[in-house]
Formats: C-alpha cells, sequence, structure tokens
C-alpha cells in the first residue's frame, strides 16, 4: 500500500512542514527565512526603484583631483 505522501507529494510535503512547525519551530523558520532570501533578491530592487525612487549612489573617486593652478613652493617649518 502507498503512503500519503508518495500519492500527492504536495499535500504530504504541507503536512510535514505543518509538523516541524509545531514540533521544531526553530528549524521551520530557519527554512523559511532562507527560502524568502532569494526571492527578495529579485523583487525589493525593483520595489525600491519604481515606488520609492532610489537611485543609485555616485561613484567614489579614485584619483585626487588635482587643482588648476601652479604650484607654490612650501615656505613654513624647516624648508627654508
Amino acid at each position: 500500500m502507498a503512503s500519503a505522501a508518495f500519492r500527492n507529494p504536495i499535500t504530504g510535503t504541507y503536512r510535514s512542514l505543518q509538523r516541524m512547525a509545531h514540533e521544531k519551530p526553530v528549524i521551520f523558520y530557519s527554512l523559511v527565512i532562507g527560502f524568502t532570501g532569494p526571492v527578495m533578491v529579485l523583487t525589493v530592487p525593483t520595489i525600491r526603484k519604481k515606488y520609492f525612487g532610489w537611485k543609485p549612489a555616485e561613484k567614489v573617486p579614485t584619483t585626487y583631483p588635482l587643482p588648476d593652478r601652479p604650484r607654490r613652493p612650501v615656505t613654513a617649518y624647516a624648508d627654508a
């Protein structure tokens, strides 16, 4: 005789998750949070851009900007 989980895998999975939620809630909620992570990676950036007007930050400069003037010699300290 075949078991109920073999005949209908969706019902068997739901019942096993329901049982795990009662008997081992830490493992159950760890799985729930673990499965929502990849979903949020795909959905959150589009929601931020569309509804909240998020724009990426300016890129950090990789070089120091040089001034548009001639260099003045240093006259302070013991340089003179």
